[in-house]
């Protein structure tokens, strides 16, 4: 954990000279972005995939890198002072009410964190349905032999994803949606910080399953067009 609490609080004093009291909490989106981008190879090939289970594999991975996050702003000694505006990045939202209500200069921050968070899940919500009302109905291909199915290649290739694909995928755009809310009630229960972690990471898996999403969908409509 001491590895971990020097790099933020590196990250931090580096960011200082702009962000003043707030150098800290921009420190963990930095270093939760850092994290995310190592993770990226592997969500490539989990949406490439296209299966529930290796979707969710990022997500399983970044549970070690939350528990010290959790612990660092819990029990830790080093970054507890820091803050976000008027809310210490150790508090959470039980505490903010207690300190001034919901309106309080802390309320004020959770009420703006668990607002971006709630936009997050609404993107994800509406790219989730938005990708299985688009995806393409594919016809079971008939075994070797039998001929070719409707819109295979001369070189027996398909080009669209099999319905078993589809069926994971339309699973995978239903279940996202439903952990980003479910994010939204995790910060409200755990410190600041944490939360700051939970949102952009989750924002990531958003932004980044719309671009994997776009590029996938490029090659296919080339081949459309040709």
């Amino acid at each position: 954990m001491s590895v971990f609490t020097h790099l933020v609080a590196e990250l931090g004093r580096l960011l200082e000279p702009v962000l003043a009291e707030s150098a800290t909490a921009a420190a963990i989106v930095l270093f939760t972005l850092l994290v995310r981008f190592a993770l990226y190879p592997l969500g490539r090939a989990a949406f490439r995939a296209a299966t529930p289970g290796a979707g969710c594999l990022p997500m399983f991975l970044q549970l070690p890198v939350f528990y010290l996050m959790y612990q660092s702003f819990s029990s830790g000694d080093e970054l507890l002072g820091h803050r976000l505006f008027a809310a210490p990045l150790g508090a959470r939202w039980s505490g903010a009410l207690e300190a001034g209500g919901v309106f309080g200069p802390q309320g004020l921050v959770f009420l703006g964190l668990f607002a971006a968070i709630a936009v997050v899940a609404a993107w994800s919500a509406v790219r989730g349905r938005r990708a299985a009302a688009a995806a393409p109905v594919v016809a079971p291909v008939p075994p070797k032999g039998k001929g070719k199915a409707k819109g295979q290649g001369a070189g027996g290739a398909v080009a669209a994803p099999t319905a078993e694909q589809l069926a994971a995928m339309r699973k995978l755009g239903g279940v996202l949606p439903l952990l980003s809310f479910g994010t939204l009630i995790t910060a409200a229960v755990v410190p600041l910080a944490a939360g700051l972690y939970l949102l952009t990471t989750t924002a990531w898996s958003v932004a980044e399953r719309a671009w994997l999403q776009r590029r996938a969908a490029r090659p296919t409509t080339g081949a459309a067009a040709a």
